[in-house]
């Protein structure tokens, strides 16, 4: 892999004797809000820790505003796709074709890069970016000397899958050929999500594994209004973004439908991608119950996480680190399609005894799911213990561990005479 040995990025004339330190992040956000909100956690904690860096996310989620960033971060929006439920994409907003938006997604990140010019680059899950749009931007970092990361989270899908998968996408190659390191965002005794991937021994030795994210209480108020019962114990249902959570949150109005005993009532949080439709007819059974309350979307669920004596979720990334972090006995619900991401989390989670987790019929072909089922699930969440009478030493130092792997690279960055600054590593 061939180098330059260029600074990445130009001196600060309003900082004269010292620059800032400048991180690129890409989020292609092609579904729902995983993506964006890990790229964000990680952000956040970059800006925290080190003095002056600026960091800069690209993204194509819509929602990315909605979030709260720390001083020294923005975003760049490229032209949004979205995902259907058969794995096919298309144009989210835009009345083009795929092949156009994609064009025009690709030109901005170069061009993004070109003016921003990286000293550390960041992509998130997909090496070679959305159908390749990040390889010539790749290259060109290349040339300026910036150190390009990719990071993954802790399971991707089936070895099988995401071998196959990588390979058709170009992503392995991508990964061997433009990449200094791979961080993986879990605990490698949890799962080992890259092993099915062929690599060179020289890359394999890159990886890192940095422990889960850790995630905290936003500071301000949300902005939304809770329900009265999350003044009291309440179990806390959460699907993530929705677009794929009709199911559970089904199943759990079902469940209060037919046994209205369960000792804690429930607050159920939509998600912003849940249909219209889907959230009109939820909201009618809802309101004919006295145990139930929802909302829509809270950009800060954390602080309603906070509060919860018990989660209710699919199994996806960012909701098991909060899960995690906030140490609430959990019961997960996972999907196994189109990926199988969620069932591995949550299977391994259950084994190591950290969460629950109840299979859903439906996705193993069943026409129906038992309210029964459920109403008992939730009914043992009160007894269930928390995480962390399972947690592994260092299971949550993901962000710490990812400020200290780039912290040699941002301290050792020329200063504005061309000497370098900090220790160096």
């Amino acid at each position: 892999m061939e180098r330059v040995a260029t600074p990445a990025s130009q001196p600060d004339s309003s900082r004269p004797g010292k620059r800032t330190p400048r991180i690129l992040m890409y989020s292609h956000d092609t579904y729902g809000l995983g993506h964006i909100r890990r790229s964000r956690a990680i952000a956040n904690a970059l800006a925290g820790s080190h003095e002056d860096v600026s960091v800069l996310i690209i993204s194509g989620s819509a929602l990315a505003g909605s979030f709260n960033f720390a001083p020294g971060i923005d975003f760049v929006h490229v032209p949004g796709v979205a995902k259907s439920e058969d794995g096919n994409y298309a144009s989210a907003n835009l009345r083009l074709g795929l092949p156009e938006v994609t064009g025009i997604r690709e030109s901005l990140i170069r061009q993004t890069a070109e003016a921003f010019r990286p000293d550390i680059f960041i992509a998130d899950k997909e090496p070679a970016g959305f159908r390749g749009e990040l390889v010539p931007t790749l290259k060109l970092m290349g040339t300026m000397g910036t150190r390009r990361i990719i990071g993954v989270r802790d399971v991707l899908d089936s070895p099988e899958t995401i071998r196959a998968e990588w390979h058709d996408k170009g992503a392995i190659r991508a990964m061997t050929d433009y990449y200094d390191d791979v961080l993986v965002y879990g605990a490698e005794a949890f799962y080992r999500p890259l092993d099915a991937i062929p690599m060179p021994a020289e890359l394999h030795s890159r990886i890192v594994y940095t422990g889960y994210l850790r995630r905290s209480v936003p500071v301000g108020t949300s902005g939304v209004r809770y329900p009265r019962s999350t003044k009291g114990p309440f179990i806390l249902v959460t699907t993530g973004g929705g677009a794929d959570g009709a199911g559970l949150i089904d199943w759990v109005i079902s469940a209060y439908e037919a046994d209205p005993d369960i000792p804690l009532p429930a607050v159920i949080v939509f998600g912003p991608f849940l249909s219209n439709t889907q959230r009109s007819h939820f909201q009618e059974r809802i309101d004919r119950l006295s145990r139930v309350d929802a909302i829509v979307f809270d950009p800060k669920i954390e602080r309603l996480m906070n509060r919860a004596t018990a989660v209710v979720a699919m199994g996806g990334y960012n909701t098991f680190c909060e899960i995690l972090s906030f140490d609430k006995p959990a019961l997960l619900v996972p999907r196994s399609r189109p990926r199988q991401e969620q069932l591995i989390r949550a299977s391994r989670a259950e084994k190591l005894g950290l969460m629950r987790m109840l299979v859903d019929p439906v996705e193993e072909g069943a026409a129906s799911r038992d309210p029964g089922v459920m109403a008992r699930a939730l009914a043992a969440l009160c007894d269930q213990p928390p995480p962390s009478r399972a947690a592994m030493p260092g299971m949550l130092d993901g962000l710490a561990s990812i400020s200290s792997h780039l912290a040699p690279h941002i301290e050792a960055l020329p200063d504005a005479a061309g000497a370098s600054i900090g220790v160096g590593g």
